[in-house]
Order: C-alpha cells, then sequence, then structure tokens
C-alpha cells in the first residue's frame, strides 16, 4: 500500500505561494502539512492564522495543521476556521492532553499529536485511542533540511506495536528529513504518512518527487 504524502508548505517560494498550492492540488500529494511555529516552543517563526487561511482558500487537499507553539488550546477554534482538516498539538506542549483531544474533536477536526526525537512513544498509551495522527518528529523542530535521525526506525516500530496491541485506528506520520533513500524503511517500520519539506520543493520536478515518495513512477 503507498504512503500518504503532506508535503510541507514552509518549505514553498512564499512570493509564489498560489502557485505553489496549484501545484500541489495537480499532484498526488495527499495533504498539505503546515508548519506553525511561535519562537517559544521552537527556535523560529513561521507564520500563522492568515497565512493558514491564504493557502486554504486555494487548497483542494486537506490541510494538515502542525501546531509548533506553547498553549496549542488557545488556538484551535481559529485553525479549525482557518481551514485545518488534521490539528496536531506537540504532547510536550500540552499539560492536559486528553482535554486538548476532546477540544479537537469537538471541532469537527481530526486530532494528531506530534512527539520531538526525546520523547518516548510509550507515554501516549493512555491516550492511543483518542489520536487520529501521531506525528514523530525525526528531526528536532523547528528548521527545515535538517538530517534525518537513525533512531525514528525503531521508534516508528514500538508505535506501530502500540497502535495493534491497543486497538488503535491511529496512522503515523513522519516529519523531518524524508527522502527517497529513507522511506522505504518508514514504511516498513510501520508509517503511514511522509512529511516531505525542502525535498519536494527544491525538485526540479516536484510532482514527479511526490510520484517517487508514493512508491509510483521510476526514478
Amino acid at each position: 500500500m503507498s504512503p500518504l504524502v503532506a508535503p510541507s508548505i514552509l518549505a514553498a517560494d512564499f512570493a509564489n505561494l498560489q502557485s505553489e498550492v496549484e501545484m500541489l492540488n495537480s499532484s498526488e500529494a495527499d495533504y498539505i502539512h503546515v508548519d506553525i511555529m511561535d519562537g517559544v516552543f521552537v527556535p523560529n517563526i513561521s507564520f500563522g492564522i492568515p497565512v493558514t487561511e491564504a493557502i486554504h482558500r486555494f487548497a483542494r487537499k486537506p490541510l494538515d495543521v502542525h501546531l509548533m507553539i506553547v498553549n496549542p488550546d488557545n488556538y484551535l477554534e481559529a485553525f479549525r476556521n482557518a481551514g485545518a482538516e488534521i490539528i496536531s498539538v506537540h504532547y510536550e506542549a500540552c499539560t492536559h492532553l486528553h482535554r486538548t483531544l476532546q477540544a479537537i474533536h469537538n471541532l469537527g477536526v481530526k486530532a494528531g499529536v506530534a512527539i520531538n526525537p526525546h520523547t518516548p512513544v510509550e507515554l501516549l498509551s493512555d491516550v492511543i485511542q483518542d489520536i487520529d495522527m501521531v506525528c514523530v518528529m525525526s528531526v528536532n523542530p523547528g528548521f527545515g533540511g535538517q538530517k534525518f535521525i537513525e533512531n525514528t526506525y525503531s521508534k516508528v516500530s514500538r508505535l506501530k506495536d502500540l497502535i495493534l496491541a491497543k486497538g488503535a485506528d491511529t496512522k503515523i506520520e513522519i516529519d523531518g528529513g524524508v527522502n527517497l533513500q529513507n522511506s522505504p524503511k518508514l514504511i516498513a517500520s510501520g508509517a503511514d504518512v511522509l512529511v516531505a519539506g525542502s525535498f519536494v520543493f527544491s525538485s526540479s520536478e516536484p510532482v514527479q518527487t511526490i510520484r517517487l515518495l508514493k512508491g509510483i513512477g521510476m526514478v
């Protein structure tokens, strides 16, 4: 089964945002991954609600919004209204994670939880059945173009075992350093969704690159 692919719009050319979104619309991408950074939870600032609304205005793919921010509960409704169909919050940023997941579901969107490289997957055991997607960070969050962390493979395998043991229907998403070299092993380990930013948008043929990540076509 082909993985789902979620190109990260953070790596796009923001001077040509509409054309970049329309390129993704014409591709076989499954989601558009939208990274929100506040300069507090992560050492970088990206963009917020108005840019998310602008992306949604042109997008024909679901927006997968990844909140790398403190106090995410304060912004859930705003991002839903901006067009998010999946909202992922960080485990490390949520004091009352179960409550936050309930709040996301009550807004009528899917709930994701992102975990940093140092966070054990076992910490999600008691809420895994309430999570639609776990976003496993395979780099330290905050900047694109980082080197993939090799420990991610075993982490994904353990997470897959946890999901199966709990009878959950949770998807596993990988975010950071994904390319054609590591994607087959990630899928074999249990990954369902591949986020790719600079690997897609720096490609001379991004539509074809997305096809290759999905296992379609020839290199």
